[in-house]
This record gives structure tokens, sequence and C-alpha cells, in this order.
């Protein structure tokens, strides 16, 4: 059973996906949030897998926070729900470490498919959106993005891309937690980056080049 939590400020289109969700006998929604605060204070205790959030939300929006709630929930899959396609919203949406990002458009038998790829650990970039995204990052690095990092910068670079935390890079490398806080925070710098999650897509993609 993959447990669903919403967040959507439109009462309305959360009833209709708590009842069009809970048609699939493998899918349960365990809550739902109108705002980014509700959110960050009610999912955390709801076991949710899965977290489909609204784009814009009263109080913020909805990529950031997905990256906030992966911040604290690394397993929570998140699923991006918009009203409108752009590109630029999808580039965040994964930089925040969405899982998907499909239109309220979508029909209903395709949005549990959606919420089912998700929870399983699937992703619902198509290629379209994969091939931007790599081409963006390309552009705003240099022929060698590694370059400037030192070596154990890039040994703690590498192991971001394993999906480990500071915590565990630390055991890893027999160092302090706060010293490896402290080689992302100049690796990010050096990257030109501002997220984590940017430097694991950097890393996954030069592994997979390997």
């Amino acid at each position: 059973m993959t447990r669903v939590f919403l967040v959507d400020d439109h009462e309305i289109v959360r009833r209709g996906l708590v009842d069009l969700l809970g048609s699939a006998p493998d899918l349960t929604v365990v809550g739902e949030a109108a705002s980014v605060g509700e959110a960050m204070a009610r999912i955390p205790s709801s076991g949710a897998d899965v977290a489909v959030l609204d784009v814009r939300l009263p109080d913020g929006n909805g990529v950031e926070l997905c990256r906030d709630l992966r911040n604290v929930l690394p397993d929570l899959r998140c699923l991006m729900l918009t009203s409108f396609a752009d590109d630029e919203a999808l580039f965040d949406a994964v930089m925040a470490g969405a899982s998907g990002f499909v239109l309220k458009q979508i029909l209903g038998t395709d949005l549990i498919s959606a919420v089912r790829t998700v929870g399983a650990g699937g992703s619902l970039l198509d290629s379209r959106a994969t091939a931007a995204l790599m081409q963006r990052m390309r552009s705003e690095r240099t022929a060698d993005p590694l370059a400037e990092l030192s070596d154990q910068e890039r040994a703690v670079f590498d192991l971001i891309g394993q999906g480990l935390t500071n915590r565990e890079i630390a055991e890893r490398l027999f160092l302090a937690e706060k010293t490896i806080k402290n080689y992302v925070s100049r690796l990010l710098a050096k990257l030109g980056m501002q997220r984590r999650t940017q430097a694991a897509v950097l890393a996954t993609e030069l592994r997979n080049k390997r």
C-alpha cells in the first residue's frame, strides 16, 4: 500500500484527488494540507511515501516545499502538480529532488499510474525534460566541472552522489560531521551550485559516463 499526502490550496481539488486516489486499492491518502506551513507540520508524522504538491501555494511554492521536505525526509517521493507547463519550474523541481512533474489536466487513471510509479521509486521525467535538464547543466559549468575541487572535496562529492548524508560521509571518511559540512559548502561554492541535490545530479551524470 502506497501512502499519499496531498498539498493543494483549493479544497475542491483536494476532495477530487482524495476520491480519485482512494478508488485505487493500493493507494491510501494519509493526510492533506492547504499551505507550506501546514504541510511541513503534518507530513513528517504522516508516514507518507509520496507527497503530491501543488507548485503554487499561498505561503510559498511546492518546489521549495519539496526541497525542505526531502531535507528532513530523504525517502519521501515528491510529485509536482501544476496547471501550466513551464521548463523553468521543471528544472527547479528536479533540482529540489522531485520525482515527477504532471499537469492538473492529466487523466485520472494517468495520475493514479503516476503516483504508483513515483511510489515505486521511478521517475516521471520524459526524455525531452531530461535532455533539457542535462543541456542546461552542461551550459552552466566548465568542461571539467571538478577541476577546482581538492581530492578530499572530490571524495565528498562522490559520496553525495551515492546519496549519503553528512553523518554517513563523516563515518566513511573518518572525519567530524562538521568538517564534512564545511567541505560540502566549499564544493558547492566552487561548482556554482546552491543545493546539495544539484551536486548529486551532476555526480550521477558523471558516474554514468565513466
